[in-house]
């Protein structure tokens, strides 16, 4: 079957098209046709090798965990799923990959695709619906009437976060650029603060918690808009030491990792709120809970540009220029 893989780790990661045997599946596992796939951040930073302690990879490995598809055939302990349902699923961190003609997915980590969504929409929700959800709703314990900041709002997680949050019943601030205001603001953003005209730390304080998006210095400086007890989730690091031990990590990585938190975690202690490094993991439990909000549209997917498989390569580059309104879709069938 044909895939998008990457070949090596570094600056020449040789991603591109290769005939890959067709998988094989174990008991709890189903081959899944996929009919679209989505890309996110992560794909791009995999091939660096970034994340190369963290994620295990066979090279050369298929990219991408995003997916929606038809099940053709099941393990001989699946028992949720059969031939011919369409579903969707995140199989990030499993060895496989969703840029590809077929791919793997265990039972645990798929739900039936809502009737509502196509099959480029449903590929869409995986990783920035399981993100937010555990990030808000798991680690933040985020509640009705609570403030949370959600920077970036018009990217891939930043566009379905402020949503979810909303759906809590959160109060929610962001930030864009001038073009995306009303995006944000339809999307459900109570207070919209335009980057290229102001400071957010400047403009916003007293919130309960704060979703890191943005690389830099935007969380140090996000620490001081948290009330005292705040929570603080970072999905673009540093990585922390409670991160290497929930993954079973050597004693080297985890001082390393401390190490890389060390500055941030000075700084939330100092202001009284908590740091945290998300990884968000696949759970088709939680995939079906959100398709049932897909499913009433209290959540929709935002998508910026869909590309057709033989330009998947194309859409990693697109989705690396940090652009997107949205999510960046590959569309196979």
């Amino acid at each position: 079957m044909k895939a998008l893989t990457f070949k090596r780790y570094g600056k020449s990661p040789d991603i591109g098209f290769a005939e890959v045997p067709r998988p094989t599946l174990k008991p709890d596992e189903m081959l899944v046709q996929v009919h679209a796939a989505s890309v996110n951040p992560i794909d791009n930073m995999i091939p660096t090798g970034l994340f190369k302690a963290v994620v295990k990879f066979e090279l050369p490995a298929t990219m991408g965990s995003d997916l929606a598809g038809v099940v053709m055939e099941v393990g001989s302990r699946v028992t949720r799923f059969k031939p011919g349902d369409a579903v969707f699923a995140s199989i990030f961190d499993t060895g496989g990959g969703a840029i590809a003609e077929f791919a793997v997915v265990p039972e645990s980590m798929a739900a039936l695709k809502p009737d509502n969504l196509d099959f480029v929409q449903a590929a869409s929700i995986p990783m920035v619906g399981l993100t937010s959800w555990q990030a808000l709703k798991e680690r933040a314990k985020l509640q009705a009437g609570q403030k949370v900041f959600i920077p970036a709002g018009s990217g891939g997680i930043g566009t379905f976060a402020i949503q979810l949050a909303r759906h809590l019943g959160a109060k929610v601030a962001t930030t864009t650029s001038t073009g995306n205001v009303e995006l944000v603001r339809r999307l459900g953003a109570d207070e919209v603060v335009d980057y290229k005209k102001q400071e957010f730390e400047t403009v916003l304080r007293g919130y309960d918690a704060v979703l890191g998006t943005v690389r830099g210095d935007a969380l140090e400086k996000a620490v001081g808009i948290l009330k005292p007890r705040g929570t603080m989730i970072s999905l673009v690091g540093p990585l922390d030491a409670a991160f290497a031990r929930a993954r079973g990590l050597n004693f080297f990585l985890t001082f390393v990792f401390g190490m890389m938190s060390r500055k941030i975690k000075r700084l939330a202690k100092k202001q009284d709120v908590s740091y945290s490094f998300l990884f968000a993991y696949p759970d088709g439990g939680q995939l079906a809970h959100l398709g049932e909000l897909l499913k009433t549209e209290r959540i929709q997917p935002v998508i910026d540009k869909v590309f057709p498989f033989e330009q998947a390569k194309e859409a990693l580059a697109y989705l690396a220029q940090g652009r997107a309104k949205g999510k960046v879709v590959i569309k196979l069938r």
